[in-house]
């Protein structure tokens, strides 16, 4: 898995603090004390002037499906139907465990069989992927705003989230901590601000806190 930042809104501290500003027609020039204010405050909007577009390549079909989820963005994802679907992304759990490997082995040797047969026998690549796992992977290019960014954050680096989707958002993170560093600096899963919002929160909320504040 790799994510690279491709693009993004010149500044994005700066042109949210002047959105800020003429918001509440401001003249002060405390940058980080204004934007910490409205982003405490939950007067978000202000933050849907910056915006952030990576690409994200190498993973798994069940990433990409939880990635789209967060509908206030925009995705354009390595289409199957066009190009030929190679490489299979295995989770963590099942590569640190030698007989769930060989099962796992095993279906995915099989899965990329029948999509070589099929299209041996000239079926269209849209329809010989049909046989394929969802561990199939692909790439991605998203492109969010600031406020979506803080929501996503707050989801996906939860260690109660999926270790993949986990793994691509606190990528993320830090390249946006280095970009905007006002913007997403409390930026990270809800418990690191303030209380923990799951049903059985982690017992290790202390070093949760000092791993996103040394991020």
């Amino acid at each position: 898995m790799e994510v690279k930042l491709l693009n993004f809104t010149p500044n994005p501290d700066d042109i949210c603090f002047e959105t800020a500003k003429i918001c509440y027609q401001s003249k002060t020039k405390d940058k980080e004390g204004l934007l910490s204010k409205i982003i405490k405050s939950g007067h978000l909007s202000i933050l849907e002037h910056a915006s952030f577009t990576f690409l994200i390549k190498g993973i798994s079909r069940v990433a990409s499906h939880q990635l789209v989820r967060h509908r206030i963005a925009s995705f354009t994802q390595q289409s199957h139907r066009y190009t030929k679907a190679s490489g299979f992304f295995v989770p963590e759990k099942i590569l640190n465990n030698t007989k769930a490997k060989e099962i796992f082995d095993d279906i995915i040797k099989k899965a990329q069989s029948a999509y070589e047969e099929l299209l041996n026998l000239d079926l269209p690549k849209e329809d010989a992927r049909y046989v394929l796992p969802c561990a199939i992977v692909s790439d991605i290019i998203v492109t969010m705003n600031a406020r979506e960014l803080l929501h996503f954050f707050t989801l996906r680096t939860c260690k109660k989230a999926q270790k993949e989707i986990q793994d691509i958002a606190i990528e993320m993170l830090k390249i946006c901590k280095k970009t905007a560093p006002i913007i997403f600096k409390n930026a990270g899963p809800s418990c690191i601000r303030g209380r923990c919002y799951e049903a059985k929160p982690c017992d290790d909320i202390s070093q949760i806190r000092q791993f996103f504040a040394n991020l």
